[in-house]
């Protein structure tokens, strides 16, 4: 009895042995050796292992798995889609800009800080280059047009409308002028002239009626004149004529008048000094943001995000194919050396690789059990 016991033990252990062993080495032989082996021209074989002889194809394979199975399209965009995740991003963000939002650097900094080739100077060179140019295209759009196709409708209405006004204007101006001492004296020396252009005769009635009397005379009659209905429509009538000769005339009579560079010249200093670029660069970027701080961080910055995540979930398949992912595992894949690939895939693996060690062992051991129930009843 004791000797059947131990032939069973026996063929339990040379059977646990051999199925461990076995089990072992084949796992082994997954990666080693690393390289082929040769006894003169021949290859011994197994050599190099399994994974060490296919790795192209694995690298490929795995490529394959990652584009296909693991980082689709499809998963990308239901991340990037994904409520949580915009809110992170946004939250990020706001985290991000905060220190931009309350920066005591000024503009001028912050551009070269973001090595931005922006300045005052170059902003107002701009300014002045586009007055220039707007200058100029304005008056060779204009130039051939009347004044009446250039000037709004609504605009010369207005005019219209002002020559009552301006005939009034005119009226009173020259009857608070007729009536005041400088303008009784210009009657007077008017006078004086007109009788002495008249020669003899002229001094003769200066002498009958006096100068004095004959200006006193004279400067109510103008004023009558000036007030009266008649004068007021001639000169109504005038202006208004005057006014419609205008509209028919050509810009051209008007722009070529104009000192083309004294006016740009002018034009670009007031705008220039308007504007004032440099103070505005001057002071700190706080100045401008913090007003709209929370405005910009609770309101348009949730709208960006959604906005670009949104553009950017309809452009993932065609970056990923730019990308050309599946290559860029492959290549890693290819450039791992076997040992590194070893320890990858045994870190993931090394329990369940023990596992199929020890299974091999138990297996060997029940076959090892048969085998000696089976020599015991042939014995």
């Amino acid at each position: 009895m004791l000797d059947a016991f131990i032939l069973v033990l026996f063929m339990v252990i040379v059977g646990a042995l051999i199925g461990g062993v076995t089990n072992s080495l084949a796992i082994k032989m997954l990666f080693r050796p690393y390289r082929a082996y040769y006894i003169g021209k021949f290859k011994v074989p197994f050599t190099p292992g399994l994974i060490p002889k296919r790795r192209g194809e694995l690298a490929e394979q795995l490529g394959k798995m990652v584009v296909e199975h693991l980082i689709t399209p499809e998963s990308l965009q239901k991340k990037v889609m994904n409520e949580d995740f915009q809110k992170d991003v946004t939250l990020w963000l706001s985290e991000e800009l905060e220190p931009v939002f309350t920066s005591d650097k000024s503009a001028n900094e912050w551009l070269d800080i973001l090595q931005i080739p922006v300045s005052s100077a170059r902003l107002n060179e701009w300014l002045e280059d586009w007055i220039e140019v707007k200058i100029k295209d304005t008056k060779m759009s204009y130039t051939s047009k009347r004044l009446e196709e250039a000037l709004p409708e609504r605009w010369q209405e207005k005019v219209s409308e002002s020559i009552p006004k301006l005939v009034d204007f005119i009226a009173d101006r020259a009857e608070s002028y007729f009536t005041s001492p400088e303008g009784k004296m210009k009657v007077k020396i008017m006078i004086d002239d007109f009788l002495k252009e008249r020669g003899m005769l002229g001094n003769m009635l200066g002498m009958f009626l006096g100068n004095t009397s004959v200006a006193d005379k004279v400067q109510p009659e103008i004023v009558k004149f000036i007030k009266h209905e008649g004068t007021q429509e001639i000169l109504f009538n005038l202006l208004t004529k005057e006014w419609a000769k205008l509209k028919q005339m050509k810009l051209e009579e008007f722009i070529d008048r104009l000192p083309e560079r004294d006016l740009i010249q002018t034009v670009e200093t007031s705008l220039v000094k308007l504007v004032n670029i440099d103070g505005h660069l001057s002071k700190p970027l706080s100045h401008w943001l913090e007003p709209h701080k929370q405005t910009f961080l609770n309101i348009q910055l949730p709208r960006w995000v959604d906005r670009g995540t949104d553009l950017l979930s309809k452009k993932i398949p065609n970056l990923m194919e730019k990308m050309h992912l599946q290559h860029i595992v492959q290549e890693q894949v290819e450039s791992f050396s076997v040992g590194r690939l070893e320890e990858l895939v045994l870190g993931i693996s090394r329990r369940e690789f023990k596992m199929i060690t020890y299974l091999g062992a138990l297996l060997g051991g029940v076959i090892g059990i048969v085998q000696g129930m089976i020599a015991l009843l042939i014995s």
